[in-house]
């Protein structure tokens, strides 16, 4: 892969093109910020949002895709001891109906919250990307799912699998996919030939893999990758080499889930039992100095929070959607569980939908899709509508739609405009 084009690269998918047609092809969206610029309406129709289809699943965590028509996802079906597998399913986006399905199989033995997968597919071109929860990595074709290659990365690369299994959804990165899988002994994240599953490199060096997906960011000319483990915070050069900076942070139970954060030369993660850390890095000699740290009061799980004008927007476990300031830690507001309810794992899953306004739609773990404006001052709500049974699937958007995902079914509804 050619280096010089890499901050090029990132300037482009930074700047991609926005509309309510857009689709979402990773997890996160087309720029895997949690954005997708679209007209909601403030005042939702008194019949309720339209429902477009309805379709079968089975079981799993993984969230939605959607890209030139299809939506993906992955799940497990009724499994057997004997008969277990991961299956990855494509669906019409217009009518719901099965395009295919790619199934293999997986023991998954004692893994917990075995449910089914937790990654969602990656969709680069025509082709489709994966990972299993024991490790299983795979390429399809995204027009008719044949396989194109699959390697089980947890045997292959010798990496110790999470407790809760492998959760990072692949990342694109000029001719190759990353994965943050924790080869040992040197490859928190791993980089394969998009099209033929060769390892090309690794890189970072971890006890096992966190999961949350690297983020790419540009600083002093230079492309890395930062990597939030079950030990520490890392910044890591593209193409492998050492370490470009580390901050220790050693997790409870090793759930490193939200991916980390980056505005403002700030790196934000936001852990469960340990809390948030704020990391500032020098574009000019590369360094990480840790900002501040918060242990008690700004405690996050899977939600990833969002970011607007140097105000964060979290979903704490104890105190609900929170603002805080990005540089100080300063929390500004709490809803008290307004959003989503209370309890051992609360969740929800935020989008912005007009960052410039701070509007946002956010789907809560009860299967509420609620549109909201997230601003310092305060919590408000438009409206709120029962879209989906409980879930922790993140949704996608295109094409003025949601798709929506629990254990039994994905559902397409229409957005007012």
């Amino acid at each position: 892969m050619n280096r010089s084009f890499l901050p090029l690269l990132i300037l482009i998918q930074g700047f991609g093109s926005y509309g309510f047609g857009e689709d979402w092809p990773t997890w996160r969206g087309a720029q895997g910020d949690g954005s997708w610029e679209a007209s909601v309406s403030r005042v939702l129709p008194s019949a309720g949002l339209s429902k477009h289809w309805k379709a079968e699943l089975e079981p799993g965590y993984s969230g939605i895709t959607v890209s030139e028509g299809r939506v993906f996802t992955m799940d497990r079906p009724a499994h057997e001891k004997e008969n277990e597998s991961e299956r990855v399913i494509c669906l019409d986006a217009i009518s719901g109906d099965r395009l295919w399905e790619y199934s293999y199989p997986v023991r998954y033995q004692s893994l917990d919250y075995g449910k089914g997968p937790r990654a969602s597919i990656t969709i680069i071109g025509e082709l489709a990307y994966g990972l299993g929860a024991m490790g299983d990595a795979f390429c399809l074709e995204a027009k008719t799912g044949k396989l194109v290659w699959k390697r089980n990365l947890a045997e292959e690369e010798n990496c110790k699998a999470p407790i809760w299994g492998f959760a990072a959804s692949p990342l694109s990165l000029g001719d190759e996919i990353l994965y943050h899988i924790g080869a040992q002994p040197l490859g928190a994240v791993v980089a394969l030939n998009q099209k033929t599953g060769v390892t090309h490199w690794k890189v970072g060096k971890d006890g096992m893999a966190g999961y949350a997906s690297p983020l790419i960011l540009a600083l002093g000319g230079k492309t890395q990758l930062v990597c939030w483990g079950p030990n520490k915070i890392i910044g890591l050069p593209v193409g492998g080499g050492k370490e470009l900076w580390s901050v220790p942070y050693e997790v409870k139970y090793g759930v490193s889930i939200a991916q980390p954060l980056f505005r403002e030369s700030i790196v934000l993660v936001c852990g469960y039992w340990n809390g948030s850390r704020a990391i500032r890095l020098n574009a000019e000699s590369g360094d990480a100095e840790l900002l501040w740290a918060e242990e008690d009061d700004l405690r996050g799980l899977m939600a990833q929070p969002l970011y607007r004008d140097g105000v964060c927007y979290l979903l704490d476990r104890s105190h609900g959607l929170t603002a805080f300031e990005l540089k100080t830690g300063h929390i500004l507001w709490r809803d008290r569980h307004q959003l989503t309810e209370s309890g051992r794992n609360p969740h929800c899953s935020l989008v912005w939908t007009d960052m410039q306004n701070g509007d946002a739609l956010a789907l809560n773990a009860e299967g509420e899709l609620v549109f909201l404006n997230l601003n310092p001052k305060e919590y408000h709500e438009y409206w709120r509508e029962q879209v989906i049974g409980k879930t922790w699937a993140h949704p996608a958007f295109s094409d003025n739609s949601i798709f929506v995902r629990d254990d039994r079914q994905l559902i397409r509804w229409e957005l007012p405009n």
